[in-house]
């Protein structure tokens, strides 16, 4: 049996065409689909959305800036007399952004790069991530409805513009996970998280066709290349990929879940054997680390194997963010490493069972 490998978004290449060569050229037998490496504004994940926000005439700094301070980053609110039924968001750029990339994944696949059975794979963040992460805890649920409206109207886009046999899109949960987790005391609570939560991931969901691919990818978020905590083990993850499973109507083709380079023990994977899914939902679990390589990936592989079966293999989140080339086309030729010895052999490592 195949041990397949997930490339969860961005990666550190210039060029969607350098992404397609190279993921073709060192883990093509291991690729049911690739994303476009998210390349430029995209590589900072949701930071490239700022220059959007901040363009709204709707939404307006919360604070006046101080004396020479840039407003950019400041959190937004609603402009004074803006009700919320008149927030509006046009275009938000993912769509724009995957019709070009696509046109490279086609040539990618024509000159024999990529896999005939690949799809290409669509990054996107929740709109909960965007919003809530860069406007003000009081006006974010105002602001949300009309931002989560533009970004189904981008999967539209994006579904009519690419052959769907093509096509798989991922929902990035960051916010969500974070916030689900509650190890993060800086963060404000979400009331009632199981329905709120819930009720976004049906909607979002039921966005994408039933003959697109969908998936989900937990996210402990990756700024600088760490996670803003670490989980304590897989406990609020398998709770939160079971929410999402109970909650979306259609099938889910993948869910992914990050896993720290230090957790070999068997406490961080045991709760794993809690997990509701589909058994036609592939699981990802993130647990390769290009510190300790191919040896300590099939470690943790080994260790996970005594709770769940079957999975593929993926970074804790996408390797481009505080990473450069060399470190991306590293992190390949680990997964290509880790993936060539096929789950047979995880029962020689580590002492696995």
């Amino acid at each position: 049996m195949t041990t397949y490998v997930h490339l969860v978004g961005s990666v550190a290449l210039d060029t969607s065409q350098e992404v397609f060569a190279a993921a073709g050229r060192l883990l093509g037998p291991y690729l049911k689909r690739v994303p476009d490496g998210e390349p430029g504004g995209r590589r900072l994940w949701i930071s490239w959305q700022i220059p959007l926000l901040r363009a709204n005439p709707l939404l307006t700094p919360a604070v006046p800036p101080a004396a020479g301070q840039r407003t950019s980053w400041l959190p937004l609110r609603l402009a004074d007399g803006v009700e919320p039924s008149q927030v509006h968001f046009g275009e938000l750029g993912y769509s724009r952004e995957a019709r070009a990339s696509y046109m490279d994944f086609l040539d990618a696949k024509r000159n024999g790069e990529l896999p005939a059975s690949a799809r290409f794979q669509v990054s996107l963040p929740t709109p909960m991530a965007v919003i809530n992460t860069f406007c003000t805890p009081g006006d974010a649920p105002k602001i949300l409805p009309a931002y989560e409206q533009a970004m189904l109207k981008e999967v539209e886009r994006i579904c009519d513009a690419i052959p769907h046999k093509d096509l798989a899109i991922q929902w990035d949960v960051c916010i969500e996970m974070v916030a689900w987790d509650g190890g993060r005391t800086d963060m404000p609570p979400v009331p009632n998280m199981d329905r709120v939560f819930g009720d976004a991931f049906a909607r979002l969901g039921a966005s994408v066709p039933h003959d697109v691919e969908l998936g989900f990818h937990l996210c402990y978020g990756d700024l600088d290349g760490v996670h803003f905590i670490q989980p304590r083990d897989t406990t609020r993850m398998v709770e939160l990929a079971n929410l999402i499973a109970r909650r979306v109507a259609r099938p889910i083709t993948w869910v992914h879940m990050p896993v720290p380079m230090d957790r070999t023990d068997d406490a961080f994977y045991s709760p794993l054997t809690g997990l509701q899914l589909s058994p036609e939902t592939e699981l990802y679990l993130g647990l390769v680390h290009v510190q300790d390589g191919v040896e300590g990936t099939r470690l943790r592989m080994a260790t996970a194997s005594k709770y769940v079966q079957g999975f593929g293999i993926a970074s804790e989140c996408g390797i481009s963010r505080a990473r450069d080339e060399r470190i991306a086309l590293e992190f390949m030729r680990v997964y290509a490493g880790a993936a060539a010895a096929g789950p047979a052999e995880l029962t020689n490592v580590g002492g696995a069972a």
